[in-house]
This record gives structure tokens, sequence and C-alpha cells, in this order.
């Protein structure tokens, strides 16, 4: 399946997309009007999110909400309590953090991620949006988020991860490449979220007006991709 690319990527032409970066985070998270989503890469109130790689915390319940969705007290304690090491030793399963585009064999069933999805998708009101943006809070340059707007804008309603991965890796990365370029034009110095390159230029470009806050399903698919694809903000069925 060919991934669509947003229409702010669909030409040679950088400045939409840039623009489009530029106002998702042109302001500090509280100040005037600005976009909750944009808070969602970088949100540590405790200072220790790099130690905790391995496992779900609250400020990761609290991040999700940047995106518009939240996580129940009942899927909040069995995550954060009752299996909490079970979730983490998937999460030690997956990997330590790195680009998608890294990955150069097909993701198959069996890959760890999926298997993280299955499990979070298995908590009470926790559904595939709710899910991908968990799993992206802990491994943000690897998984991009997926919502029903996002995948309907991307054509990856029935496969989403593996679309964006050959995506990225066609033409010698170039894809990829331009993605960092812009986030660095866009002087931003988050991780690459092609969550965001489909959410923030990609998924706000299908956006008829501003909303004071990140739309339902947060403005950018990957928390950093905001940047372009999509680090997060969507409407989604979680």
């Amino acid at each position: 399946m060919d991934l669509q690319p947003p229409v702010t990527l669909r030409t040679d032409d950088d400045a939409p997309a840039l623009k489009l970066l530029r106002d998702y985070y042109r302001k500090p998270f509280g100040f005037g009007h600005f976009y909750t989503g944009a808070a969602f890469d970088t949100w540590d109130s405790t200072g220790t999110r790099s130690q905790d790689v391995n496992v779900f915390t609250a400020d990761d319940l609290v991040a999700v909400t940047f995106l518009s969705v939240r996580v129940g007290p009942l899927a909040a304690h069995v995550l954060l309590d009752e299996r909490r090491s079970d979730f983490s030793e998937i999460l030690e399963m997956i990997g330590p953090d790195h680009d998608l585009v890294d990955e150069a064999e097909e993701i198959p069933r069996d890959w760890p991620a999926w298997e993280l999805d299955k499990e979070l998708t298995c908590l009470p009101d926790v559904g595939p949006t709710i899910a991908s943006k968990l799993i992206a809070r802990k491994r943000p340059r690897l998984v991009p988020v997926y919502d029903s707007v996002v995948s309907k804008v991307l054509g990856t309603k029935k496969d989403h991860w593996e679309p964006i991965r050959v995506a990225l890796r066609k033409e010698d990365h170039a894809l990829h490449n331009r993605l960092l370029r812009l986030r660095k034009q866009a002087g931003q110095t988050m991780s690459v979220f092609y969550g965001c390159w489909m959410s923030s230029p990609g998924w706000r470009a299908h956006i008829p007006t501003p909303w004071p806050e990140s739309p339902p399903l947060s403005g950018l698919l990957f928390p950093s991709l905001a940047l372009t694809f999509s680090s997060h903000a969507l409407v989604c069925d979680a």
C-alpha cells in the first residue's frame, strides 16, 4: 500500500509545512493562543523521563491528555500498578528508541510494538488511538501515532506503521531527510515524529479553521513530527 502524503508534502515547496510547524510550536505552553499537543513530547514533571523509557508513568498519562485523549482510572490502575512489570517487559523487548526509517525489513506481525499495542487495547476503554499515543510517548521516533483523521489523510486505515516505514525509506530516505530538514528550519530540536508530519502539517492542513487547543487528535502524528508529519493531534475513535 502506497502512502498518501498530506497536502503540505505533495510538492517540493517547504513553505506550507514550515508555516504549520512554526504556528503549532510558536508559543510556550500556557501562553496566549497555543496548541496543547505541542507539549506532548516534552512533558516531564518529575524530571525522570529519560530513566523511565521502559515503564509507563503518571507523566505519560498526563501527556496523552495534551492530545485530547484520556486513560481512565481502571486502565491507569492496570497500566501503572497491577500489570506494570508486564508492560515494562514488552517495552524492553522493543528495545531503545530509534528512527522508524532504520527498520530495514518489513514490520512483522510479531513485532514487539504490535504486542504492546494489543495488550494496551485490552485495557478498559483503550482503543487504537490511545494505545498508539501511549506507545509514542515511550518510543517517539519509532512508532507513529494512529488516529482516524491521520489514517484517513494518509490512506493507512488498514495498515499504518508499515506504509509509513516504506515511505520514509524510499529514494534513499528522501522523505525522512526532508522531515529532518524541515524540523531544523522550523527551529525545533525534538525527535522527528513522523506522526507529527501527518499530524501537524498533515492534520492541520485538513482543518478549515484554527483550534484554540490541539484538536481531538492532537495535532501530530509523531510526537515530533508535528514537525511535518505527525509527534500529534487528531480526533479519533479512541
